[in-house]
């Protein structure tokens, strides 16, 4: 990476969520750096500087007039992203805003009526950057299982499952017809984003299921309360085509018209048993070939920090004019009007249609 330029970012907010890019900046200080967070209380301010040694401001004018960062990140209650995102790009300020970029339909359309004109805007949309993840659709791209038509995830939550459905099927922004159901089951919640619980009683747990068609492709999601934490629930991807399908690690497609072969995607690990080169994901393997690399080996970050780490490589290199963009707007704007399509559906019993937005042009 030498000769690469430096990222650099400032944050407006002083949330949980705002420490992992701090975290990240600490573990990679020659690739990215935090030029400032802006915190609403004082006393949140100082905290920040405290822990992780970057100033504080109480206002995004404060922190631009300290130093311009190649962008800004927003990372803000729902309800409030939409503001702060308007009012960096009133400063013709490059914008890496969380997800959802806005709470609700209304708030989507007019976020996009307003700033969407500007291309200023990506979102900080990191799944399909995500090692395993980067190395299936790397393998559907290639065209290895033929035309994908369904994806299955039960992974993650709403936008973010959306987000992987629509970028492994290809959909763009086709319209599309959601129908799900919810279902309540008791299950042991033993692990939080704040630790064991030492409990093991069973609690209600809702698991969602919806299918969304695209005409002709189609996405399964299928979540469960605190899948993510929830050691008790595996995480699960299916990719079907005209041509083969990937499960999890398991590649099987036609060689020739009588001969189905499979192979399999296997990572190369460091730090297992004697091994001395640290704990990383060194890259993902195809039938012999590196599909995937890890862009951040030897930094020991987790893979969801090494997907989050480049997407704000890459939002530095576009916010500099040296790459493209990582994940417009209307990217992410599209991925939660299928979510509260989704939302919808459980909440009415109805199959929701979500017809062609205005950021589909």
């Amino acid at each position: 990476m030498s000769g690469v330029a430096a990222t650099s970012f400032g944050i407006v907010g002083s949330g949980w969520r705002s420490e992992f890019f701090l975290r990240l900046a600490r573990a990679a200080p020659d690739r990215l750096r935090a030029t400032g967070v802006v915190a609403r209380r004082a006393e949140r301010g100082v905290e920040r500087t405290a822990r992780w040694g970057v100033p504080a401001f109480r206002s995004a004018d404060e922190l631009l007039a300290a130093e311009t960062p190649d962008f800004v990140i927003v990372s803000v209650p729902w309800a409030v992203t939409p503001e702060a995102t308007r009012e960096l790009v009133g400063r013709d300020v490059r914008v890496l805003a969380e997800t959802p970029p806005a709470p609700d339909l209304a708030g989507l359309r007019a976020l996009w009526d307003d700033v969407g004109g500007s291309g200023l805007v990506q979102v900080a949309e990191q799944y399909l950057l995500m090692p395993g993840h980067a190395a299936r659709l790397a393998v559907v791209r290639e065209g290895v299982i033929g035309t994908p038509t369904s994806v299955q995830v039960s992974s993650t939550h709403l936008y973010h499952a959306v987000a992987m459905m629509r970028g492994l099927l290809g959909v763009g922004f086709a319209p599309a017809e959601v129908s799900a159901r919810a279902f309540t089951a008791p299950l042991a919640d033993p692990l939080t984003p704040d630790g064991w619980r030492g409990d093991a009683t069973p609690r209600d747990a809702t698991t969602t299921l919806a299918t969304l068609d695209f005409g002709g492709r189609m996405g399964l999601y299928d979540f469960t309360d605190n899948q993510w934490w929830n050691p008790l629930r595996s995480r699960r991807i299916v990719i079907r085509g005209t041509h083969g399908e990937i499960a999890d690690e398991r590649v099987v497609r036609l060689a020739d018209p009588t001969t189905p072969v499979e192979s399999r995607l296997l990572r190369r690990q460091t730090g297992l048993d004697l091994n001395l080169e640290g704990n990383d994901v060194e890259h993902i393997s195809f039938d012999g070939r590196v599909v995937y690399r890890n862009p951040f080996r030897g930094t020991r970050l987790s893979e969801d920090d090494v997907a989050v780490a480049d997407l704000l490589e890459l939002t530095g290199a576009w916010a500099r004019g040296e790459g493209p963009e990582p994940y417009p707007l209307a990217e992410g704007l599209q991925d939660h009007r299928l979510s509260l399509a989704i939302e919808e559906s459980v909440a009415t019993g109805r199959v929701v249609a979500t017809g062609t937005e205005a950021w589909a042009g």
